[in-house]
C-alpha cells in the first residue's frame, strides 16, 4: 500500500489539510516547536453518512504515527499498525451500542493521558462522538481542554450541530468537514482496487450515493443487492393503511434478519471466550463455584451485545431509508427536469411513472417523511412506530 490518504475518496481539500497537519505534527516530533502552526491537538471530522469519517479518522492518525516525516507513507511500522488497529498509541472508541458511557470515556481519558510509548503521538479516535452521553461529554471534554503535550483526539460526528456534538467541545476542535465522493471516483476505486467491471462499478457507486463500502457491498453482495429491490418496491405496494402496516413490519424484519446475521458469530464468540476464561467446562468445586459467581458477568455481556444488536438493526434500517430518500429523490428530479443525474438508474422508468402521477409537492412531502423516520429512529423512537407513521405518509402523499 502506498499514501495512507488515497484511502479517502474525493475528498480533495480535506486531505491536503490533513497533509499539512501531519507535516506539521512531524516538525514538532522532531523538537522543532514553531514549525507546528498547522497542527492542533483535538480534531472533528463531520461529514454524511458514507462519506469517510472514520476512515479520516484513522489515515490522519496514520500519517501522525509515520516514521517518514509524517507523510504517510502506507508503508513504514507506524503507519501500518495504526490502519491494522494495532498500534500501541492509538486507541479507538467505538460505539457498538446506542451510546458511549462515561466508564468507557473516563478509562479512555485515563489512558491517553499518558505518554506515547513510541516517542510519537498518543492519538484518541472516538468513532460516533454524536453518541457520547452528557456525563461520558463532559469527561470527554475536561480531557480536551486539559491535554497531555502529544496527545491528540480524533472526534467523528455527522455535523457540529448541537445535537451532535456539544457547544464546548466544538470551540475547542478543528473542524474538517467531507463531502459525498462523487459517484465517477466511487466506480473508480470499485475498479481499480476490487477489479470489479465497470458498468457494474458505476451502477453501484450511483446507488450507494458516495459511500464506498456501501457500494462494494451492492456490486459484490447478491443479498445486499435484494434487500435494496425490496426497499424500493414498496412505494408501489401502498394501496392501503393496511399494506402500510405491512410495509413498515417487513422493514423491521428485514433489518432484524440482517443485524442478526451481522452479529450472530460474533456473540457466539465471545460468549464461548468469557465462558472458557471463567473455567466452564472444568471439574472440581473451584470451576463449579467460578462458574456460580460467573452470572454476573454473563449478565453484562448479554446486555452489551442486546445493545449491539439493537444498533446493528438501527444501522440497516438506515441504509434502506437511505435508498428510499435517494427514489423519492429521483422522483423530484425527474418532476423538476433537473439536470443532475438519479440515484437508481435501474429503476428510472419507476421513478419517471410516479413524476407523472404525483405533484412535487406530495413528492417533497413523501422526501420528508423518510427524513424524518430517520431522525426519529435515530433519537430512539421505537423502529415500528416511526417506519408506520412514515409508510402512512408515503400512501397518502
Amino acid at each position: 500500500m502506498h499514501d495512507v490518504f488515497a484511502e479517502l475518496v474525493g475528498q480533495d481539500e480535506p486531505v491536503e489539510t490533513l497533509r499539512r497537519a501531519a507535516s506539521a505534527a512531524a516538525r514538532v516530533v522532531a523538537g522543532d516547536a514553531a514549525g507546528g502552526g498547522g497542527m492542533t491537538h483535538a480534531w472533528i471530522f463531520t461529514g454524511p453518512p458514507g462519506a469517510g469519517r472514520s476512515t479520516a479518522a484513522r489515515v490522519f492518525a496514520a500519517a501522525l504515527q509515520c516514521e517518514r516525516d509524517g507523510s504517510g507513507c502506507g508503508e513504514c511500522h507506524g503507519c501500518h499498525t495504526t490502519l491494522a488497529g494495532t498500534h500501541a498509541d492509538v486507541r479507538i472508541e467505538r460505539s457498538e451500542g446506542l451510546s458511549i458511557g462515561v466508564k468507557d470515556m473516563r478509562a479512555l481519558v485515563l489512558r491517553a493521558a499518558s505518554s506515547p510509548s513510541a516517542g510519537r503521538w498518543q492519538v484518541v479516535i472516538v468513532e460516533d462522538a454524536d453518541r457520547l452521553g452528557e456525563r461520558a461529554s463532559n469527561a470527554l471534554l475536561k480531557a480536551v481542554e486539559e491535554p497531555s503535550p502529544r496527545t491528540v483526539f480524533l472526534l467523528c460526528t455527522p455535523s457540529v450541530h448541537p445535537d451532535d456534538i456539544s457547544v464546548t467541545i466544538r470551540s475547542r476542535c478543528r473542524v474538517v468537514a467531507l463531502r459525498q465522493a462523487p459517484a465517477a471516483a466511487v466506480a473508480e476505486v470499485l475498479v481499480q482496487r476490487h477489479g470489479i467491471d465497470p458498468e457494474q462499478a458505476a451502477w453501484a457507486a450511483a446507488a450507494a450515493q458516495g459511500d464506498v463500502e456501501r457500494a462494494r457491498q451492492l456490486a459484490t453482495d447478491q443479498e445486499a443487492r435484494l434487500r435494496r429491490e425490496e426497499v424500493l418496491a414498496m412505494p408501489r405496494l401502498l394501496s392501503n393503511i393496511g399494506a402500510c402496516f405491512d410495509a413498515a413490519q417487513a422493514m423491521v424484519n428485514a433489518a432484524r434478519r440482517e443485524a442478526l446475521d451481522a452479529v450472530v458469530e460474533i456473540d457466539a464468540a465471545e460468549r464461548a471466550a468469557l465462558e472458557q476464561a471463567l473455567g466452564a467446562g472444568g471439574t472440581g468445586r473451584g470451576a463449579t463455584t467460578a462458574m456460580r459467581g460467573a452470572a454476573g458477568q454473563i449478565k453484562e455481556l448479554e446486555k452489551r451485545q442486546k445493545s449491539r444488536s439493537t444498533r446493528s438493526q438501527r444501522d440497516a434500517l438506515d441504509r434502506s431509508l437511505k435508498d428510499l430518500a435517494g427514489f423519492y429523490r429521483d422522483v423530484l428530479v425527474t418532476s423538476m427536469r433537473a439536470p443532475v443525474a438519479v440515484v437508481h438508474a435501474d429503476i428510472q422508468q419507476v421513478s419517471a411513472a410516479a413524476a407523472g402521477k404525483w405533484s412535487p409537492e406530495s413528492v417533497l412531502r413523501r422526501l420528508e417523511a423518510v427524513l424524518a423516520c430517520q431522525d426519529a429512529i435515530e433519537r430512539n423512537v421505537k423502529p415500528d412506530i416511526a417506519l408506520e407513521a412514515m409508510m402512512v405518509t408515503l400512501w397518502r402523499g
